[in-house]
């Protein structure tokens, strides 16, 4: 220490810098490695550049108006891109200040934190904020200015529930490991000024608009030729946040990277605004009697019908399973199936065709379990859950 007091005294900075090796490192070199989740396959490795992290924090910081004193609770777990980017490289950067817990679960210890340090913004999951909803005051959140949400679809009775306890919508965002991750987020609408003509930056049951430097466009699922944006198709993405490659598999990286453009293996479709309304993840999709049945779509109607968005744990999750006559049928993973199984899926079915669900979509399967299987992150286990289906 005392030698590299004494260098400090005498040598230029530039010199030292240079002994050190600061600044060698180029935009291109890997900063960080993550893993992808392996909810629908196996974990592959995205090592992610200085130029990529740097660019995704310029992206979001960009959209969000923090204050120079706002805290931001990072309870999200670091090996989550979300949770690397935007709760420690983001606020380390920027300057915010971050108050930190080792558990998005612990709610209840999040909201004391929160009410304690007057926390400005959460991060956070659909699953999580269940939590909040069962276990934490409304007076606890009152500092509380941005709630962003992201990893799986935020139901919209959930962010309406949400916004009627807690005086706070959650703002539903989107991105991917390989995205670094961030590449769509809503944003709290703005209070109207004189006449001047206000563009709506929120919009329900969306991910939100692009942010800045993203270039998108949209594919048919069964041709890869270019579709209409408003179109449901296959996304594609282009951005300095966009990753190099796969860890050790060129095979799988030339899969998904081809002319600069990543497919996000995502399906979805813009409105007229720009906003960006995700339909599933291909994967998630079944193909039965020739027709894309989202599972997400279904689920999402499912569980308004039993009234389970309010719910801290998942209750339901559908997979697809083989069928002789159709290709594909529509499994249903449940925790709260009872002793008449076949007689509640009769009355499931005529319940999600009131709600407009077509009879091809319903459920043909009950498979009663005693939890869904889920990810440390808040993610469905999608593999779990075919492995369940499959037994």
């Amino acid at each position: 220490i005392i030698r590299w007091v004494i260098l400090s005294k005498i040598l230029p900075t530039s010199i030292i810098a240079k002994i050190l090796g600061i600044g060698a490192e180029k935009g291109d070199a890997e900063a960080i490695l993550l893993f992808t989740s392996g909810s629908s396959g196996e974990p592959k490795g995205v090592p992610l550049s200085h130029r990529n992290v740097l660019a995704n924090i310029c992206q979001f910081g960009s959209r969000l108006q923090l204050k120079y004193d706002a805290k931001i609770l990072g309870c999200l777990p670091l090996f989550h891109s979300f949770g690397c980017t935007v709760t420690l490289w983001y606020p380390c950067i920027e300057g915010v200040n971050l108050v930190t817990y080792p558990s998005p679960l612990e709610t209840k210890r999040l909201a004391e934190l929160i009410e304690m340090h007057s926390v400005n913004m959460l991060l956070s999951t659909p699953t999580f904020l269940r939590g909040y909803m069962r276990r934490v005051k409304p007076e606890q959140l009152k500092s509380i200015d941005y709630v962003v949400t992201g990893a799986e679809k935020l139901p919209k009775t959930l962010a309406e529930a949400f916004h009627d306890k807690f005086g706070i919508l959650p703002l539903e965002g989107y991105g991917l490991t390989e995205t670094s991750p961030a590449t769509n987020l809503n944003l709290p609408e703005r209070e109207p000024t004189g006449d001047a003509p206000v563009i709506r930056s929120n919009q329900i049951g969306s991910v939100g608009k692009f942010l800045p430097g993203i270039a998108v466009k949209i594919t048919n699922p069964a041709t890869e030729k270019p579709a209409p944006i408003d179109t449901q198709g296959t996304i594609w993405l282009r951005g300095a946040n966009i990753f190099p490659g796969y860890l050790n598999n060129n095979k799988k990286t030339k899969e998904v990277i081809i002319d600069g453009w990543f497919n996000t293996g995502d399906i979805g479709r813009l409105d007229d605004d720009g906003f960006l309304y995700i339909e599933g993840r291909l994967s998630r999709f079944s193909k039965i009697g020739g027709e894309m049945v989202p599972h997400e779509t279904v689920e999402a109607i499912i569980s308004k019908v039993l009234g389970l968005d309010a719910e801290t744990e998942r209750k339901i999750a559908v997979v697809g399973v083989p069928d002789e006559k159709k290709g594909e049928a529509i499994a249903l993973l449940t925790t709260i199936c009872g002793d008449t199984r076949e007689q509640e899926c009769i009355d499931l079915r005529y319940k999600l065709m009131d709600e407009g669900l077509p009879s091809l979509w319903c459920p043909k399967i009950f498979i009663p379990t005693d939890e869904i299987p889920m990810l440390a992150s808040g993610k469905l286990d999608i593999k779990g859950c075919q492995r369940l289906a499959g037994q």
